[in-house]
């Protein structure tokens, strides 16, 4: 048995660009790697499907899912005769909170399934392979903080200064999909990209850098959900340095500079959670 952890992920920044040919909106995003994170156990499956299928146990997430498209996708792209497997997932990332739970998943199955080939591609090779699968997949392969670009597949790590999030899912998610619609129409994308602005601001303090905070989705999550507001707002009266939507949302996070002041403010709000940056 393997055993993988595929932690959450927030945008502390996300600046999207206009559409490119391929349907896809170009991106730059500073990834923040979080502890909160699921846990998989993933080995031969003892009594595959009837249909000779990959097994994937994950309470709440129906199949099927970015894990069965990603072990679907490595036996495609290296055509290894790689046994059904069971995988099973601990869930503790929200499902749909554009916390990258699902696409953390994808990538923990495909160094899994590479481990149990024989390890035949390298990172490179599986951020490829992951690109195809989802556009956060990519930035998962080796978890950790990132500058991400074109529509997911460039991933450059860089270092965070330490911060604490609190984190405040919802109950009902947002589709990534309307989201990027919506902020077609209400115009809320960059008509260019600027990689070396994010990077500046990666390597600042966490009070600079919360002060630099930027979601182009954010505009179109909150005509979608206009409730949202309120929960951004909550944060911020309970002392957040900043306060955002993450990626598509509808989960926002506020950051905050220690461990008690995140506390306080998550007993005050209805569901939040208290996760650290983790140090990568």
């Amino acid at each position: 048995m393997i055993r993988e952890r595929a932690c959450g992920k927030v945008n502390l920044l996300l600046h999207v660009g206009p559409r490119r040919d391929d349907g896809l909106h170009a991106v730059c995003s500073l990834f923040a790697s979080i502890d909160l994170a699921d846990e998989l156990r993933i080995e031969e499956a003892r009594a595959p499907r009837h249909d000779g299928g990959d097994i994937v146990v994950c309470p709440g997430v129906p199949e099927p899912n970015l894990v069965h498209r990603a072990l679907d996708a490595f036996r495609a792209e290296l055509a290894l005769d790689l046994p059904p497997l069971r995988v099973e997932i601990d869930k503790h990332v929200p499902v749909a909170g554009g916390l990258g739970g699902g696409s953390a998943d994808a990538a923990a199955a495909l160094r899994a399934a590479n481990e149990l080939a024989g390890r035949p591609l390298d990172a490179a090779g599986l951020r490829a392979l992951g690109a195809r699968v989802g556009a956060d997949v990519p930035s998962q392969v080796e978890p950790g903080h990132a500058v991400v670009t074109g529509a997911g597949e460039h991933v450059e790590p860089v270092a965070l200064a330490p911060m604490w999030l609190v984190l405040c899912p919802q109950p009902v998610g947002l589709s990534t999909a309307e989201v990027y619609r919506e902020a077609d129409r209400v115009e809320s994308v960059r008509s260019q990209l600027d990689a070396d602005a994010v990077r500046a601001v990666a390597g600042a303090p966490a009070p600079e850098l919360a002060a630099a905070l930027e979601n182009d989705l954010e505009p179109a999550a909150l005509s979608l959900r206009p409730e949202l507001k309120g929960v951004l707002d909550a944060l911020a009266d309970r002392g957040a340095l900043a306060a955002r939507l993450t990626g598509s949302g509808p989960t926002a996070f506020g950051v905050f500079a220690d461990r008690p002041g995140a506390a306080r403010a998550a007993s005050a709000i209805p569901g939040a959670l208290v996760t650290a940056v983790c140090e990568k």
